[in-house]
């Protein structure tokens, strides 16, 4: 009879998380050998001090590290095993990198390489409203289109938008020509995220439209091609009709606010709008900081927001000072640069309380 603090397979497996047939792999394989097999039954035992290590090799696997590699990590000292994981990571980026130039290559060869052109914009221009859009983005398997930054064509101008529900960020960026057609599209994050290094190297980036994706043609560089998810992407249009009357506006240094707001060692933050003046305050009920000079237009008022969700809406804003529209402590809040209006991001507060 097995000792009453070791547990059967099933239920090792159910705390671990992995398999039966996976748990009995990785026993023949040396790497998590049983604490005790029955000599008559054949039946595996596992005691809880395993846990850890069944649970670090599973994740181990699902970085693709081959089982060499695993061993090697879970025979090894502390600082080993994080310079052996960091070493596997970047095999993994690199190969991903790669994998995604040949990708282009082969979609090339196959046929998929040209298409209308859709705008011609500077690349400088274009990095810098991928990277300050996509901060509003969320990797969320239920909603794909929440991690991807929508591409829309106008009249004379480009306007990309991106949301993550509790952060809604939009850019209107003005092409080197006017658009030659209208063009709609949610073009996959993270794709836009690898290539905006290359886009800000390139003097002026052609986007052409695919079937299934956009084209990055640049001067100078290799192209560049980015999915198109074929989620549908929320109407953020009607969000910003449906807002409602600003009642009280700010305007503060942007740099002061951020380093303000950094210094605060909490989770969440709370803006005391007065006279004109903004002070962050550390909890729901304690004094407020040192106040920041700003102009104030309209009531005073007390707003909670996520360090997540403000810090990144003011960082990304343009310019030497930010404005806020506010319009109550429980409605969207409008960041925008004071003197530059074609970057705007709507940012959602919470209900006071539970600081940290």
């Amino acid at each position: 009879m097995p000792k009453p603090e070791l547990m059967p397979i099933g239920v090792f497996a159910r705390r671990s998380g992995l398999t039966s047939s996976a748990l009995r792999f990785y026993a023949d394989s040396g790497l998590l050998p049983p604490a005790e097999v029955d000599p008559v039954t054949g039946y595996r035992y596992y005691s809880a001090e395993q846990v850890t290590r069944a649970t670090v090799l599973r994740r181990l696997r699902e970085m693709a590290m081959p089982l060499a590699g695993v061993e090697a990590v879970l025979g090894s000292t502390p600082d080993e095993a994080f310079r052996l994981i960091d070493e596997h990571v970047s095999k993994v980026v690199e190969g991903a990198a790669a994998a995604q130039r040949m990708a282009d290559v082969i979609r090339s060869t196959l046929g998929d390489a040209s298409g209308p052109s859709i705008v011609v914009l500077k690349g400088p221009v274009l990095a810098d409203a991928v990277e300050q859009i996509l901060t509003a983005t969320a990797s969320e398997s239920a909603t794909p289109a929440l991690g991807g930054l929508r591409i829309e064509t106008c009249h004379e101008a480009v306007v990309l938008t991106a949301t993550d529900r509790y952060r809604l960020s939009t850019r209107t960026v003005v092409p080197v020509e006017p658009p030659r057609q209208r063009w709609a599209g949610t073009v996959a994050g993270d794709e836009l995220r690898f290539a905006a290094p290359e886009i800000r190297r390139s003097s002026r980036v052609r986007i052409e439209a695919a079937p299934r994706g956009i084209w990055l043609r640049m001067e100078d560089r290799e192209d560049r091609y980015c999915r198109l998810l074929p989620e549908e992407f929320p109407d953020y249009r009607l969000m910003l009709a449906s807002l409602g009357e600003v009642t009280t506006r700010v305007t503060v240094p942007k740099e002061a606010l951020l380093r303000t707001v950094e210094e605060h060692p909490g989770r969440r933050i709370a803006l005391d709008v007065g006279d004109q003046s903004v002070s962050v305050v550390p909890g729901e009920d304690d004094h407020p900081g040192a106040p920041l000079p700003a102009t104030v237009v309209g009531p005073a008022l007390r707003i909670w927001f996520e360090l997540t969700t403000f810090h990144p809406a003011v960082s990304t804003a343009i310019g030497p000072d930010v404005m806020l529209d506010l319009r109550g402590h429980d409605q969207p809040v409008t960041i925008r640069s004071a003197d530059r209006g074609d970057l705007t991001t709507l940012a959602m507060p919470v209900k006071p309380g539970h600081f940290a």
